[in-house]
C-alpha cells in the first residue's frame, strides 16, 4: 500500500491516505473489469463503499490483506462450484505436497469413526506406512487418537487433524493414543519426517499368477511407481491383472494418462473440452498390456480414477466390476497467486470437462460397472475382489 501524510487536528494521519489509495486501487481495478465485462457500476460502487466502511468503521481494526482474502474467497464461492476453491498459503502448500506425492508428517492415514452413543467422530488410524515415525512408535490400524499435542481430538474435523499432525521436518508432536483393545491411553512423542507414501502397490494373489494392483491416487510419482510394480509382477509371470481403483479420489490429469497408456491400445484415452470450444485429446501409443484385465470401482472412485476406468471400458480392454463411480467429469487448473504475505496462495478453478473415449460425459452420473457387485461390510471377505478373481480365471481359461 502506498503511504502518504494527511493533516488532521494537527496530527499526521497515514491511515486515511492509505485507505484512500487502497480504495482508488480497487476502483481503478474494478472499473477496468467493468469496461471489459459490462458489470453494473452501482455494484462496484457498493463494493468499494463496503470495503471503506468496514476498514474505517468496524469496531475492531481490520487488515487489508484479510479483507482482500475474504473478497477473493467470496468471489470464488459465488460460482457455486464445490471444486473451484481459493487456496490460502497453507492449503496451497498441502495441495502441492499431494501432487508431488510427499509431505512432512507422521506416516499414518486417518479417518473419522462414529463413537457409539455419540455424534462425535473418533480420529482412527486406518493405515500405518512402514519405516515412518508412526510405524517406529508402534501405531497400528484401529488405534484411536484422542488428543494432538494438548488439543482434544474427539469430534475434530479431518482437515484440522491433518494440519495439526503435519509440520516442518524435525519438529515434534505428541499424540495421545488409545491402542486397539486397551482401556488406558498412552502419550507418544513423534518427530515429523519427510513422508513418501506409495500410490501404487501390487502383489500376486495367493495360489495364482493373477496380479492385484491398487492405486490410491494419481500424483507425479504414480506413473513411475506403476512401471516398477508392473515390471515386478511380469517377472513373476503374471497372466492376468486386477486393477483396484476403489476409494481413489483422483489426482493429476497428466499422471493418469501416462498410467492409462499401459492398459489401452493406440488411440484416445480422454477428451478434454474447454470453454473456448477447443478440444484436447490425450492419446495412448501402440504399446500396452495384453493380459486379461478387471478393474474394481466403487462410489468413491472419482475424477482421474474415472478417466482410467472409462478409457479401459470404452476401449474394451478390461471389465469393470463393483458399483457406479462418483461422477466427477470436470477438470481443475491450479493457478499460483501471491498471498500478500510473502507466501504463495492459489486458485483451483474448473476450466474444462472431460469425456471418455466413447464421448460419454459422466459428470454427476458416474460410470456403470459391467458387472455390478456390492461389498457387504457385515460379511467377511471382499465380494468384489472375489468376483473379479473369478472373472479373470474364466478369461484365462477361455484363452487357454
Amino acid at each position: 500500500m502506498v503511504s502518504g501524510y494527511y493533516k488532521q487536528d494537527g496530527r499526521v494521519n497515514k491511515f486515511v491516505v492509505g485507505l484512500t489509495v487502497v480504495a482508488v486501487v480497487f476502483f481503478v481495478f474494478f472499473v477496468a473489469v467493468a469496461a471489459i465485462v459490462g458489470t453494473n457500476y452501482k455494484q462496484l460502487g457498493n463494493f468499494i463503499k463496503v470495503y471503506a466502511l468496514v476498514h474505517s468503521q468496524y469496531i475492531e481494526p481490520t487488515d487489508t490483506a484479510n479483507l482482500v482474502d475474504g473478497a477473493t474467497h467470496g468471489m470464488v464461492e459465488s460460482l457455486g462450484d464445490p471444486y473451484s476453491i481459493y487456496l490460502d498459503a497453507a492449503m496451497f502448500k498441502q495441495l502441492e505436497d499431494q501432487i508431488h506425492g510427499s509431505f512432512a508428517g507422521l506416516g499414518i492415514l486417518v479417518g473419522l469413526d462414529k463413537d457409539a452413543g455419540s455424534d462425535k467422530g473418533l480420529l482412527t488410524v486406518k493405515r500405518v506406512y512402514k519405516d515412518t515415525p508412526a510405524y517406529r512408535q508402534g501405531l497400528k490400524e484401529g488405534d484411536r487418537i484422542t488428543a494432538i499435542d494438548e488439543r482434544d481430538a474427539r469430534g475434530i474435523d479431518l482437515d484440522t487433524a491433518i494440519k495439526l499432525m503435519r509440520g516442518p521436518v524435525g519438529s515434534k508432536v505428541t499424540l495421545t493414543v488409545l491402542h486397539a483393545g486397551s482401556a488406558k491411553p498412552v502419550r507418544l512423542e513423534l518427530v515429523r519426517a519427510e513422508i513418501r507414501v506409495p500410490t501404487v502397490e501390487g502383489k500376486m494373489l495367493s495360489g495364482s499368477r493373477i496380479g492385484h494392483i491398487s492405486i490410491t491416487q494419481f500424483t507425479e510419482k504414480t506413473p513411475g511407481e506403476m512401471d516398477s510394480v508392473l515390471a515386478n509382477l511380469q517377472k513373476q509371470e503374471m497372466n492376468g491383472l486386477i486393477l483396484d481403483l476403489r476409494n481413489n479420489p483422483g489426482g493429476e490429469l497428466g499422471s493418469v494418462t501416462k498410467v492409462a497408456d499401459n492398459f489401452v491400445p493406440q488411440g484416445p484415452i480422454v477428451y478434454v473440452d474447454y470453454r473456448s470450444g477447443a478440444e484436447e485429446v490425450r492419446n495412448a501409443d501402440e504399446q500396452y498390456l495384453h493380459l486379461p484385465l478387471v478393474v474394481l470401482v466403487n462410489e468413491n472412485s472419482a475424477s482421474a480414477a474415472e478417466i482410467l476406468a472409462g478409457a479401459i471400458q470404452d476401449r474394451k480392454t478390461g471389465i469393470l466390476v463393483g458399483t457406479t463411480t462418483f461422477g466427477k467429469g470436470i477438470v481443475q487448473t491450479v493457478f499460483p497467486l501471491n498471498s500478500g504475505a510473502g507466501e504463495q496462495a492459489g486458485l483451483k478453478l474448473t476450466t474444462a470437462r472431460y469425456l471418455t473415449p466413447g464421448k460419454h460425459y459422466i459428470n454427476k452420473k458416474g460410470i456403470q460397472p459391467d458387472v455390478a457387485v456390492k461389498d457387504n461390510p457385515d460379511l467377511p471377505g471382499d465380494e468384489q475382489l472375489n468376483r473379479a478373481e473369478t472373472i479373470i480365471k474364466e478369461k484365462i481359461s477361455g484363452q487357454a
